[in-house]
């Protein structure tokens, strides 16, 4: 069953209007480095995460990576990031000022104030839903985008067919000495069965008139509706306060503007 079909409201949405809300969230945070837009942002996208539909072990399993960069970023800068201020601790090369924690702190909101609406927003989409929108709302090319949609449903056999490669190997008798050649050997392998099942999968695709000249039909026509605006004016919303709040403060800090 599609995500659409059923779920909280937030996951029934479009997903051409969750792609629009995480780049009009991510987008002003991305040209500007203080700790002020990025933690009104995070803060103002709670609700919108609570109404994502994710239970919280999948909320926590699909944010992990960002709960360990953003951290691991946090530290790097502080310890290495630029200087400026008061000098809190020096040793060798690495040097803690009051500007790189200011900056440490800011890098750490932004990676998640970024990342989470991004991953918890589109772990609801499905590739289907969002190729039917992409072609019909945004009018991608539909030669481009049914060709990524079915790349996108070849990934999940890349496993598969990793698990069988080392089991055929191993059945006769080839691996059992050398890691990194057996590696290097089943990876070349994978990369050519890949090329035969795409060429394969272009060729059937081509049969079934995929690429056809002229308008084409679609089984699931996608329309955005009030719900859809309304994610996309909060996620506006949202930048918006976070980037008034920075210039009221007097904390904004473009990366593009002087040192």
């Amino acid at each position: 069953m599609s995500p659409r079909e059923g779920g909280p409201a937030v996951a029934r949405l479009n997903p051409v209007a969750k792609l629009a809300a995480s780049l009009l969230i991510a987008v002003p945070l991305i040209v500007t480095v203080d700790a002020v837009s990025a933690g009104v942002a995070l803060l103002l996208e709670l609700p919108l995460l609570l109404m994502a539909g994710l239970g919280w072990r999948r909320f926590w399993l699909r944010t992990l990576p960002l709960w360990i960069g953003a951290p691991a970023t946090a530290v790097t800068i502080a310890l290495y990031g630029a200087t400026s201020g008061a000098m809190l601790f020096e040793w060798m090369f690495i040097r803690v000022s009051e500007g790189s924690l200011a900056l440490a702190l800011a890098a750490f909101l932004r990676v998640l104030a970024i990342g989470l609406p991004a991953v918890v927003l589109f772990a609801t989409v499905d590739p289907t839903d969002l190729a039917d929108g992409l072609a019909q709302i945004v009018r991608l090319p539909p030669r481009f985008v049914l060709g990524a949609l079915a790349g996108m449903r070849m990934l999940g056999l890349l496993a598969e067919d990793w698990r069988a490669l080392a089991l055929a190997r191993r059945a006769r008798g080839v691996a059992d000495t050398g890691r990194t050649r057996r590696a290097l050997g089943m990876a070349f392998a994978l990369f050519v069965l890949a090329i035969r099942r795409g060429s394969a999968l272009a060729t059937a695709m081509e049969a079934r008139a995929f690429g056809a000249p002229g308008p084409r039909t679609w089984a699931r026509p996608s329309r955005m509706h009030r719900g859809d605006g309304a994610l996309m004016v909060a996620g506006l919303a949202i930048s918006a306060t976070a980037v008034t709040a920075a210039v009221a403060v007097g904390s904004f800090h473009p990366i593009f503007g002087p040192a």
